[in-house]
């Protein structure tokens, strides 16, 4: 697999190295040696499924308060996606700077998310599922977002001819200027 930092300190693309054959393909997804080699978190404790029906569903941008922040490592089994990544760590010099990948079930590529930073992901395509690894439980008290249209952030994402979006992620909160 091919680990890459991306713009911001401590964002990953995890792209896997298939070998293919006659029968299709085969590489890994994951590696706890590979993952600590580039000193990234290899250690899942959950792992969730988010199936979207509609092309144009925005989800997020979310993340997990201290004491309990969590990593993510995010790759779309079915489908495609616009997947964003956001620095929000106050001492970081990328911090309220975004980043953003396309995942989809032919790249596969993963996006990893570490603590500190929120997450969205907008679907390109109806009938698309991510599957994240999560290194922390999920806290209901601790989950977090910010508002996926802030313009202190200014995320461009793909246009679309409808957006679906949650009522709780229409209601979270945009960052001080």
């Amino acid at each position: 697999m091919i680990i890459e930092e991306t713009k911001l300190p401590g964002a990953f693309v995890v792209t896997p190295e298939r070998h293919v054959d006659d029968r299709g393909h085969f590489a890994r997804a994951w590696c706890v040696d590979e993952f600590a080699a580039h000193g990234l978190t290899a250690s899942w404790v959950q792992s969730n499924v988010s199936y979207n029906r509609r092309a144009g569903t925005l989800r997020g941008l979310h993340y997990q308060a201290d004491p309990r922040p969590e990593t993510k490592l995010v790759r779309c089994t079915r489908g495609a996606v616009y997947d964003v990544i956001v620095d929000l760590r106050p001492e970081s010099p990328t911090h309220r700077q975004w980043t953003a990948v396309e995942l989809t079930e032919h790249n596969g590529v993963a996006a990893y998310v570490p603590a500190g930073f929120a997450h969205g992901f907008q679907t390109l395509v109806d009938d698309t599922e991510l599957c994240y690894e999560m290194s922390e439980y999920y806290v209901p008290e601790l989950a977090r977002g910010v508002r996926w249209d802030d313009p202190v952030l200014g995320i461009t994402w793909p246009a679309c001819d409808r957006r679906v979006i949650s009522e709780r992620d229409l209601a979270l909160p945009g960052l001080r200027t």
